[in-house]
């Protein structure tokens, strides 16, 4: 079999901007593990667990906003990739996913590691590319090499995501053990420009125009990266529009003066009808998925008269179920466009002011809770989150695991611009949280620094199994010995099955984990030992770190109750 087209696969990939791949052992896949670990421009790394592996690479390429490959064997180990797959199709992160097959004459067939590997990711991909068998004519060599630019490209252009290239191989697929594996340089490879729509003037007059005529807009940002030029446009759009920007801690706009940080927590209340007093005129979103329920919750029950989503390009979700426009143009063109409005001398917007006075009210009895409520004995998980991020170093990454984690988080709230968040919100499963802030760790040289339950990080303990240095992560772990959230939430709460059958409780803590992979272990038992460790836990070091607080659900569930409900005292 010539194996040059699938050598080649490294060196398109190469000259289409890719840098890292994540590969896990097989067979099959020999020769395409070779071409990646053989090609100069390339780092490769092992890993062997699947499913870590493919959220690793989705860490990876999230953080370096650039496709990474994944490449694995035939069989089972492609369907352990789907749930990182899923992740990066709903997060809009570019993968390409390389799986070698059997050929299709084997399918079927009980040969071993052999399933049914075309399309195997469904609707989660952007494109599902299956290569030519037979490699040996020059016009199949051409439709392999075609099929690789246009996967790379498909990744990378807006929105982006994952892709799949399936690749059936016949054996022989190892070369001999003196044989060298070249690269044709000058192989055909497509190249794709890419920019922003831009809107015509005509349109820009019919929205400004349009704009003018609401008296109550309110501007919503979902999850995104950090983008430090959407500060000035929004920070002019609510200091002279009086215009309210709301944004949990994922959205990343922290960083905004006079954003809206809390409103996961006031919404949560509805006394003297305050739901309603909040509800818009006209809805400005852009972004993707928000953490808040109250949120969503508010948008539906009171919609807007209209509700605008800026995206460039792309399916767009109905979230709040009042969508009325899709302004295709990016987030930085719009607002810095409506940030130069300028209204006639006479324009008396007093309603819009009076709006935006009462998201800003409520922001800052949020923040007084904290002051008033907190220290609390003993020490608990929400307390504990707080104080971690309160003291986070300067210029690191955030990473957020999902169920209790992230929504301590989003109450805690950001107040550092040095600080980006990342958080698995695509699917918002528990199950590569570890291994994507792995990724990260492995292409920056960032401290990163996650907070995760006990289940989340126990499920995912192989995203430590490997050979690589990631001295840069921190892990701030919540155990409570089970899964606090369904104490939270309505339903489980009240069930008789809830300890046995929702919480699932276990016994195990991070020491052992920390002995086995080499992390430095901090055990946080004590409010005295807080300052202490927390200190020693943020300082740079040969080793990662992991501290750990062990709780109680029922207390940490009661604490939360009670903050929430302190709201109402606050004046």
């Amino acid at each position: 079999m010539d194996l040059q087209s699938i050598y080649n696969i490294a060196e398109i990939c190469s000259q289409l901007g890719v840098t890292d791949a994540i590969l896990s052992p097989g067979s099959r896949c020999a020769p395409i593990t070779l071409a990646f670990t053989r090609h100069p421009q390339i780092n490769c790394r092992t890993v062997s667990d699947e499913r870590s592996a493919a959220f690793i690479g989705l860490g990876a390429a999230q953080q370096q906003n650039r496709p990474v490959v994944l490449v694995c064997t035939s069989g089972s180990a492609a369907y352990n990739y789907a749930p990182a797959v899923a992740e990066a199709y709903f997060q809009q992160i570019p993968l390409v996913v390389i799986t070698a097959d059997r050929p299709p004459e084997l399918i079927d067939q009980l040969d071993g590691q052999t399933i049914r590997q075309t399309g195997i990711f469904g609707r989660h991909v952007k494109m599902d590319y299956n290569f030519p068998v037979d490699l040996d004519s020059n016009r199949s060599k051409w439709h392999a090499h075609r099929i690789t630019s246009e996967a790379v490209n498909c990744a990378k252009e807006f929105p982006q995501g994952p892709v799949h290239i399936n690749i059936p191989l016949r054996e022989p697929f190892y070369p001999e053990g003196d044989d060298e594996i070249g690269y044709d340089k000058d192989i055909q490879v497509i190249y794709e420009t890419t920019g922003t729509r831009q809107l015509t003037e005509s349109q820009w007059e019919e929205l400004v125009n349009t704009w003018k005529g609401f008296n109550r807009i309110l501007i919503v940002g979902g999850q995104d990266r950090f983008n430090s030029s959407l500060n000035a446009p929004l920070e002019k759009i609510i200091a002279t529009q009086k215009i309210p920007v709301a944004g949990d801690i994922i959205s990343n706009l922290h960083a905004v003066d006079g954003v809206v940080r809390h409103a996961d927590l006031f919404l949560g209340q509805d006394k003297n009808g305050l739901q309603a007093s909040l509800q818009p005129d006209l809805l400005v979103t852009f972004g993707k998925s928000i953490i808040s329920k109250n949120l969503k919750l508010l948008l539906r029950k009171h919609q807007p008269q209209a509700h605008w989503h800026i995206q460039q390009a792309g399916y767009v979700a109905d979230t709040y179920q009042s969508l009325t426009k899709v302004i295709k143009t990016d987030a930085i063109t719009f607002f810095g466009k409506i940030s130069d409005i300028e209204f006639e001398a006479s324009f008396n917007n007093q309603k819009q002011e009076n709006y935006y006075h009462i998201w800003q009210i409520e922001e800052r009895k949020s923040k007084r809770i904290f002051d008033n409520f907190f220290p609390q004995d003993p020490l608990g998980e929400f307390e504990f989150i707080r104080e971690m991020i309160n003291h986070l170093p300067d210029n690191c990454n955030l990473h957020l695991a999902n169920s209790m984690a992230v929504r301590y988080a989003n109450f805690v709230g950001l107040d550092n611009p040095t600080i980006e968040v990342f958080a698995n919100r695509g699917t918002s499963g528990i199950d590569g949280s570890s291994s994507t802030a792995v990724g990260h760790c492995l292409t920056n040289d960032k401290m990163n620094v996650l907070i995760t339950g006990d289940l989340a990080f126990f499920y995912d303990r192989n995203a430590f199994w490997h050979n690589y240095n990631i001295k840069n992560l921190r892990v701030i772990l919540l155990n409570n010995h089970a899964g606090g959230i369904f104490r939270i939430i309505n339903g489980p709460d009240k069930l008789a099955e809830l300890e046995e059958y929702f919480e699932t409780h276990q016994k195990l803590n991070a020491r052992l984990t920390a002995e086995e992979f080499g992390f430095e272990y901090f055990n946080c038992d004590k409010r005295s030992k807080l300052d202490n460790y927390r200190k020693n836990f943020f300082e740079p070091g040969s080793k990662p770190k992991i501290i750990e607080l062990e709780s109680s659900s029922i207390k940490n569930t009661a604490l939360l109750k009670n903050f929430k409900s302190s709201y109402k005292s606050i004046k």
